[in-house]
């Protein structure tokens, strides 16, 4: 264990810490007593058929002309609470199977009805209808399905009782088909009950919305408006009532894949001389995800051998930081039905217990030699998840995994040597959420993490990971006055075990730096074969109201707390203190259509009392009557103490500074879309720069768009860390602290060219070739602790002079050392060329061409146009890859 405060914060940690436990308690407990409200609103009845009707886009069948249509929409642009400009006709029946929806949208011409086509889930500016539901009745989630004028279908989750707060990985399969007439529009779409989840009952009661959007008239029309100064969503439905019969599916759906891939380098060949230059550069896998609906509410999902399913290269970056990258999941079995164990992060209630891309990652540990191939994932053998809610209002979300053990191979050069490498263990995964509902809207929740890795003796590195580890916590979220206030809180705690390198690895880690030398209330302790921590925080926001907004939000996170196995911790040892507020006018007037202006603060303080990060921001947000929008951030920064620009070494004061940035952007709902973005800021200690970035949408035909996004940057940061050096001076315990000024420049053109010849099939191409160049001058060490100022080499008693091969020589009275040339030149080119096509609903092929380019050694500015040319002539790669997957849906 560790100390976690010295006496100078004991008591006000003390005091937030009951005052939160006390909240964690009684809050829920307070709330179970108020019954639930229910808000009379519209209905709108389904009427049952034997046989659903013909899915063909035509209204024609007898079961439409029988339905009852309802018309009654109102606007909420451009003129909120007025009659539609025009009228759109809805219906709803079902059958056995299905929910089906009839729709009429009339139109005054056909110039007026947007038909640009998009991939399957983007509507992009073309004229669209959409359902959304609320299956559960528990007026704080939705599913939505949208069809576009194009036949396009999109679907989304709302994981909240927010408009705008959508998750894109619900993936449902159902059906659509739509036609246009004389007068407008008409789609008719097929939602099988298998691919919703609800509550059992002789007669279901769901919330429902329907939207239409009407982007050449800048007209968005609701069957139940939410106003502009509400926030809110399925609080504010009408109900879809008569869903008499509808038994309970026993879901049983098989998606099986089979992929392979071809790799041809080009240019340089990284492995040769080694064994490795003739490995074989292809490859095949197949595997397996199964679904099986226990009841109408719960799902089991296996998988194995998962895939990754990656469709764009990851933007290509130069990371001069000591943090890891965040990268987007995309792996099917990960993303769909991710919403609950992704809960506490997308609400910004807690912490991010749970990072799926933590399973089947790269090995974190690294082998040592001239040359290594690194494994790019572990394997996973298999995995598990068991997700929805009960009729209670209890949801629950159980998910285990299994990987395998992590090599890499490796050849000494000198000694021709070949080797490998253990750098990953088997290991299994397990996460645990429920979530409870109280009252309207309102929830309490847990969540439960572990990982065990079967590390044994003589492993090599494995021992330099931890062996187990635990996280978990309690969470609350209350809705009072009808949405208009939330107030949330969470509590959690952490403990992780393993060899003491492996608890020596995590203390010594970015996220911590225990080693600290000039701090005294927490210990390295290379002995220890545990570590433990704890988190606890609380927050209060007015999010609807006409004008005035506010929040304000606590959050303590103890030096030993850990969350890395599993979920996400860029830093801890943090106490943050967040408030905002905000004036807004929503209705719109002769100059302005709306505005939002904002005053916020920012402060984090460690566990000693040192204050590392003190922020004040004023924010403007404003919609113009054409409706362009801007908006504006000024951000000053105060002088502080980081305790992470040394990387473990003492406290270094921060410059005092400022920094805006400014978006302007053409109306959303055009075919034709631009935006530009710049950044600038500048510190006392010579800091300072600007990045400049555009983009420009275009779609010379209905079915091809295009788009470029030009990004440039050109700054100095004065203060980049460049190495930890033995011999230093008293003033800085004995070390030096050596940083160096880096003049960046850094150019990226991202292109896309996308082809829709169906709504179900597309050709999209992508490709960034991007160049980045640093130049590193005037290095020197910290001068003190706590301090600013650098010890420039070349003066005060030194000497600095620099060889051919760019490392620095520096004599510092009777001693002297050597900096390594820290000056990169980076050219990167990568693309995708993706052939998708769903041939049957939940069917996809694929056919992929990548390119992934680099070379980190030529010269040249980086902002020349020519940089981006050799990027493109940069040695690399090509891989050539087709995936064919198959959807079984049985029961």
């Amino acid at each position: 264990m560790v100390a976690l405060v010295d006496r100078r914060g004991a008591r006000a940690h003390r005091a937030s810490a009951w005052l939160l436990l006390l909240l964690l308690t009684w809050g829920p407990l307070a709330l179970a007593q108020v019954p639930t409200v229910v808000v009379e609103g519209r209905h709108l009845q389904a009427s049952r058929v034997d046989k659903g009707p013909a899915l063909d886009g035509v209204l024609d069948d007898d079961v439409w002309r029988q339905a009852t249509f309802t018309s009654d929409f109102l606007q909420k642009e451009p003129v909120q609470g007025t009659p539609a400009s025009v009228k759109t006709e809805v219906a709803f029946v079902y059958d056995a199977d299905a929910l089906y929806v009839g729709a009429r949208m009339s139109s005054l011409g056909p110039e007026d009805i947007e038909t640009v086509m998009t991939r399957r889930d983007e509507s992009g500016s073309a004229e669209r209808l959409i359902i959304s539901l609320d299956t559960y009745r528990d007026r704080r989630t939705a599913y939505s399905f949208a069809v576009t004028a194009a036949g396009v279908r999109v679907d989304w989750y709302h994981p909240d009782d927010h408009e705008y707060v959508v998750d894109l990985s619900f993936n449902p399969v159902w059906e659509a088909r739509t036609t246009r007439t004389a007068d407008g529009w008409v789609a008719e779409l097929r939602i099988p009950f298998s691919q919703l989840r609800f509550d059992a009952a002789n007669e279901q009661v769901w919330g429902l919305n329907i939207q239409r959007v009407i982007p050449r008239r800048n007209e968005d029309d609701f069957w139940v408006v939410v106003p502009r100064d509400i926030t809110g969503w399925s609080s504010r439905f009408g109900a879809l009532s008569g869903l008499r019969g509808v038994a309970p599916s026993r879901r049983i759906e098989l998606l099986p894949y089979v992929t392979g891939d071809w790799r041809l380098d080009s240019g340089a060949n990284p492995r040769e001389g080694t064994p490795f230059e003739d490995r074989r550069a292809y490859s095949a896998r197949v595997g397996v995800d199964g679904k099986v609906g226990l009841g109408p509410n719960l799902n089991l999902d296996v998988t194995v051998n998962p895939d990754f399913g990656q469709i764009d290269a990851d933007p290509a970056q130069v990371n001069l930081t000591d943090f890891e990258v965040v990268v987007d999941e995309r792996r099917p079995f990960f993303t769909e039905g991710s919403q609950l164990f992704n809960n506490n992060n997308t609400n910004n209630n807690g912490p991010a217990y749970f990072y799926s891309r933590r399973i089947g990652a790269a090995p974190r540990l690294r082998a040592s030699a001239d040359y290594v191939e690194p494994s790019r994932a572990t394997p996973i053998w298999g995995a598990a998840k068991l997700t929805g809610r009960l009729s209670s209002g209890l949801s629950l979300g159980v998910l285990g995994a299994l990987t395998g053990e992590g090599y890499a191979d490796t050849y000494d050069f000198a000694s021709q040597e070949q080797g490998r490498v253990k750098v990953d263990s088997r290991t299994g995964f397990g996460v645990l959420r429920a979530q409870q509902e109280l009252g309207k809207g309102s929830t309490v929740g847990a969540t439960l993490t572990t990982v065990h890795r079967d590390i044994g003796e003589g492993e090599g590195r494995t021992g330099e990971l931890a062996r187990e580890a635990y996280t978990g916590g309690a969470d609350f979220r209350l809705r009072l006055r009808d949405g208009e206030y939330i107030v949330s809180g969470f509590a959690g705690g952490s403990l992780v075990r393993g060899d003491p390198a492996a608890i020596l690895r995590l203390q010594r880690s970015s996220a911590r730096y225990f080693q600290r030398p000039d701090q005294t209330y927490v210990r390295l302790d290379p002995e220890s074969r545990s570590m433990s921590g704890y988190t606890v925080g609380a927050k209060v926001v007015r999010q609807s109201g006409e004008h005035w907004l506010w929040n304000g939000s606590v959050g303590v996170e103890s030096p030993g707390f850990e969350l890395n196995e599993l979920g996400r911790l860029s830093t801890t040892d943090d106490v943050d203190l967040n408030l905002g507020l905000y004036y807004r006018e929503t209705n719109p007037g002769t100059f302005l259509r709306g505005y939002k202006l904002g005053l916020l603060t920012y402060g984090n303080w460690n566990h000693g009392g040192t204050r590392t990060v003190n922020q004040f921001m004023f924010s403007g947000e404003v919609t113009f009557p054409n409706f362009w929008e801007a908006s504006l951030l000024v951000t000053y920064y105060p002088r502080a103490y980081s305790d992470q620009l040394t990387r473990g070494g003492p406290l270094m004061q921060t410059p005092q500074g400022l920094e805006a940035g400014l978006i302007l952007n053409n109306n959303a709902s055009g075919t034709n879309l631009w935006e530009v973005d710049a950044l600038a800021w500048t510190y006392e200690d010579g800091s300072g720069g600007g990045t400049l970035t555009g983009s420009v949408t275009v779609q010379p035909l209905r079915n091809l768009r295009l788009s470029v996004e030009p990004v440039g940057s050109l700054y100095t940061e004065a203060r980049q860390y460049m190495a930890t050096l033995d011999g230093g001076r008293e003033e800085t315990y004995a070390r030096r602290y050596v940083f160096g000024a880096v003049r960046r420049r850094e150019l990226a053109l991202r292109l896309r060219a996308n082809l829709f010849i169906t709504p179900d099939l597309s050709l999209e191409a992508y490709a960034e070739p991007f160049a980045s160049s640093g130049v590193f001058s005037a290095p020197g060490e910290l001068a003190r602790a706590r301090g600013r100022q650098l010890r420039r080499y070349g003066q005060d008693g030194t000497s600095l002079s620099r060889g051919e091969g760019g490392d620095w020589d520096v004599t510092d009275g009777a001693s002297g050392f050597q900096l390594a040339n820290q000056d990169f030149n980076v050219r990167s080119f990568r693309s995708n060329v993706v052939l998708r096509w769903e041939w049957r609903p939940g069917s996809t092929l694929y056919a992929v061409w990548q390119q992934d380019r680099s070379a980190d050694s030529l010269g040249g500015n980086a902002l020349a146009p020519k940089a981006l040319g050799d990027a493109l002539l940069s040695p690399g790669g090509h891989t050539f890859a087709l995936k064919l997957s198959w959807w079984f849906p049985a029961g």
